[in-house]
């Protein structure tokens, strides 16, 4: 399990969680006499075009985008779980719905898909977890309906069936536990879709929108100033890419993990 990885991530979730706690300068407040100011003692990641403290306002930004992007992946995975499950689970008909509607969904590019879904509602916090878990549950129904076919036909699913088991009562109980490892190897890398997700439409001003913000919106806020003010641009860009390098790192070491069990 690469430690360094599960390190930085909690690094930035407790520095955007925990860190207003202790850096008290308000992420709103707009001082016309900081306009753009570089990295100092007083302002420790600078100020933006709007004379706001830059450090404070990636912590609330952290919040969202933190928010967003574990339940977009929470939503997504149970809807995988159940749906990948319940096509192994009623097979025929049902299963070739499960095909036709994830083909259909598929043959959108995601990006496309999202921007489609945004610009014909007014987005925000929970608007974008559903608009995201909506474009990026698909790969995971796949893959777990795939496994799900190995895992029904086994002896003791049968011996189920056959007593007349809630099908809900299955795939929590039985079905979930076998399935926990791809479950969570795509969680960990979904969760990190789903924050590149947030930040590419807050960056093409198509998520979140004043007076909340994200990485993404204030990383949309610097390319204007990207000449004089590096640093408005830089340090959201950071954090993006760490947050989700280090999810990558957990989810390739996760999958190394179970398929050395497997082998043995």
């Amino acid at each position: 399990m690469p430690l360094y990885s599960i390190t930085v991530l909690v690094t930035v979730i407790l520095f955007s969680f925990a860190g207003p706690f202790f850096y008290t300068l308000s992420p709103h407040v707009l001082d016309s006499q900081s306009i753009l100011l570089s990295p100092s003692l007083s302002h420790w990641f600078g100020t933006e075009r709007l004379g706001r403290d830059l450090l404070a306002r990636l912590m609330v930004g952290g919040q969202i985008s933190l928010t967003i992007g574990f339940m977009s992946a929470l939503v997504a995975t149970l809807i995988g779980l159940i749906y990948g499950v319940s096509a192994a689970l009623f097979r025929g008909g049902y299963d070739k719905l499960f095909i036709i509607v994830v083909d259909l969904f598929l043959t959108f590019p995601t990006l496309f898909l999202l921007l489609t879904l945004v610009s014909y509602v007014n987005a925000s916090v929970w608007i974008l977890i559903v608009i995201i878990s909506i474009t990026g549950w698909m790969g995971t129904a796949r893959l777990i309906r795939s496994e799900s076919f190995a895992i029904a036909s086994k002896p003791f699913i049968r011996i189920l069936h056959i007593g007349k088991v809630h099908p809900i009562k299955i795939i929590f109980k039985y079905y979930a536990p076998l399935l926990a490892p791809i479950v969570l190897v795509n969680f960990t890398f979904g969760v990190g879709g789903a924050i590149l997700a947030e930040s590419g439409l807050s960056f093409l001003g198509l998520g979140i929108v004043a007076p909340q913000m994200s990485w993404g919106s204030i990383l949309s806020g610097g390319k204007e100033v990207i000449d004089i003010a590096w640093w408005v641009s830089f340090f959201p860009g950071l954090l993006i890419f760490l947050v989700t390098f280090a999810l990558m790192n957990i989810s390739d070491a996760l999958q190394a993990h179970w398929n050395q069990k497997e082998i043995r």
